[in-house]
């Protein structure tokens, strides 16, 4: 670490013309020593204006916490990043390297609130969470909102397995619980043994590797697939963590994009249409995203084959725990086409036992059919 570094190694800088190279600079913060973290702090101190060449290097060139990157130029007054190459990802899409992605975004029609007696009804995630009544996670753990998004994740992977019959999906989780509960779920659902690491494992790295070589299908992570890890057979991935700041959602993304010999190279990402991933996923051609972009890509409707039923009922509490114990069950009808029914009928103990089994003050009923819109991203002229 730059940190534990002692006297006699900064003296080269001194001594000798020095180029340095950093990799993922994004994580060294800093325009000055006040401003700094620690990472940052030390290139300030001993390397920005002693060394001869540098070469700052980054696939996210931009802070989540919005802090100057050390070494970084900005424009005024914008305070918009100013790199001196940029590589992006119309570049690598041009060159083959990387596939064209695609965004299909998850809603629903029908969701209403019961709080005590008062019942409120919403036609869109967008609207629910404008409220403020319902925080983002009790969508992302919804047990009907997991069920149609990985269904439409697990359909599209079997059509890319097909052709390419290792490739693989990736589902992104907020907990080690929740985590745990979605491959309970997929197992009852799919009769799929999905892989899952997060960071609690022993060796985590060592299942990744395992995993990257392997036939399985599915891995479910959290908090250890992002930037850095190659896992080329990845081609579909669910975006289903509370985490929704643009820099995580590009390095998601990113797990999909690499191109391989293969001959089908689609790359799917299934989320909720929660309005600030709609922004990131408009700006995903923009290389260095800037909050006040304006949206210029259009969204095209895709059409369903397998709604789930408009006659549906489901009541999912939500909320903090209470004493009174409340067990969240899911009928399904006209949802047959996507999730085998008499598998998920045999194993429904288990999902109840383990899957959504907390209890909370509020409900939420989702009725209404689920809509997906597929992102138009204004990429596929590239090639």
């Amino acid at each position: 670490s730059l940190q534990y570094l002692d006297e006699n190694f900064w003296q080269l800088f001194h001594r000798y013309r020095i180029f340095v190279i950093f990799d993922e600079i994004h994580h060294c913060a800093g325009s000055n020593i006040d401003n700094a973290n620690a990472w940052g702090e030390q290139i300030i101190l001993n390397i920005q204006d002693k060394a001869k060449y540098t070469l700052a290097l980054t696939g996210t060139p931009w802070r989540s916490d919005a802090a100057p990157i050390v070494l970084s130029n900005y424009m005024h007054p914008s305070n918009k990043i100013s790199c001196d190459y940029v590589y992006g990802l119309s570049e690598a899409i041009q060159d083959d390297v990387c596939r064209i992605p695609q965004i299909i975004a998850v809603d629903n029609n029908n969701i209403s609130v019961v709080d005590d007696d008062e019942t409120k009804t919403f036609t869109s995630f967008k609207c629910l969470l404008s409220q403020s009544i319902i925080p983002y996670q009790e969508i992302i753990e919804n047990e009907k909102v997991i069920k149609y998004v990985i269904s439409s994740a697990q359909k599209k992977l079997s059509a890319i397995r097909v052709k390419n019959s290792d490739a693989a999906g990736l589902i992104v989780a907020s907990s080690v619980d929740y985590a745990k509960q979605i491959s309970t779920l997929m197992k009852a659902c799919f009769n799929e043994d999905a892989v899952v690491v997060t960071y609690r494992e022993n060796e985590p790295t060592n299942i990744i590797q395992q995993f990257r070589h392997a036939q399985t299908k599915w891995i479910i992570s959290v908090g250890m697939i992002s930037e850095g890890t190659n896992i080329p057979r990845l081609q579909v991935c669910c975006h289903l963590t509370n985490i929704k700041t643009e820099m995580h959602f590009r390095q998601i993304l990113g797990r999909i994009l690499r191109m391989t010999g293969s001959k089908n190279q689609e790359a799917v990402m299934y989320m909720p249409a929660e309005p600030k991933l709609l922004e990131y996923a408009y700006r995903v051609k923009q290389d260095v995203p800037f909050e006040a972009d304006i949206v210029k890509f259009e969204k095209m409707s895709a059409n369903v084959e397998e709604d789930v039923d408009a006659e549906i009922s489901c009541s999912v509490i939500f909320g903090k725990a209470s004493n009174v114990s409340s067990k969240a069950k899911l009928k399904l009808s006209g949802f047959d086409t996507v999730i085998d029914n008499n598998a998920f009928e045999e194993t429904s103990d288990i999902v109840d036992e383990h899957f959504l089994t907390s209890s909370y003050e509020k409900v939420v009923n989702i009725f209404g059919r689920f809509q997906q819109e597929s992102i138009a991203l204004g990429l596929s002229e590239l090639r």
